[in-house]
């Protein structure tokens, strides 16, 4: 995927500095790091359905996923501090950016219903948060060993300064947002 990173230093770098008339190529937001996320709620449960999770998105991302625990106990959702109740996964460098590809191209074309992501869903400091119902979109994970239906939390975290540069700069990356 060393194609998209030059695609990256050449075609994008040319079209934000003539939009945004940056002096300097050092101003042109990039791409940090991308982080998914996997909130596994009923693992206080039941283990096995969080090593499920970790699992599939360690499958969907290549590398190796992190356990989150919970920073307080909650009562009402019978959480005990330091339980483990999640899993996310931190892309940086060609991974990020083979992973970008593949989201682009593969997995959200296999949306059902798909008429692009939301464009308002940035944060004000120009990261970028995607919200996925299930995790099938994926075309790694095989249909037949899921053993439940899971969304994850897909955030972009750019070095732009407003939501304005971060839209162009994922718009320029192929994400398909709505009109």
């Amino acid at each position: 995927m060393a194609r998209l990173k030059d695609t990256y230093l050449n075609e994008i770098v040319d079209g934000m500095t003539k939009k945004f008339s940056y002096k300097n190529v050092m101003e042109v937001p990039k791409l940090e790091k991308i982080v998914i996320n996997m909130g596994v709620g009923e693992a206080k449960d039941n283990s096995k359905i969080l090593d499920s999770a970790v699992r599939d998105l360690e499958i969907i991302t290549g590398q190796k996923a992190v356990l989150t625990r919970a920073k307080k106990s909650v009562a009402n959702f019978k959480i005990r501090e330091g339980m483990a109740i999640g899993c996310k996964v931190t892309l940086r460098g060609e991974k990020m950016y083979e992973f970008l590809d593949r989201l682009v191209n593969l997995s959200l074309p296999r949306v059902r219903d798909f008429r692009g992501v939301n464009p308002n869903a940035f944060d004000g400091r120009g990261n970028y948060a995607l919200g996925i119902k299930e995790q099938l979109i994926f075309p790694e994970i095989e249909y037949d060993k899921v053993d439940k239906v899971r969304g994850m939390d897909i955030i972009f975290v750019t070095t732009a300064k407003t939501d304005e540069e971060a839209r162009e700069l994922l718009t320029q990356f192929g994400m398909p947002f709505r009109k």
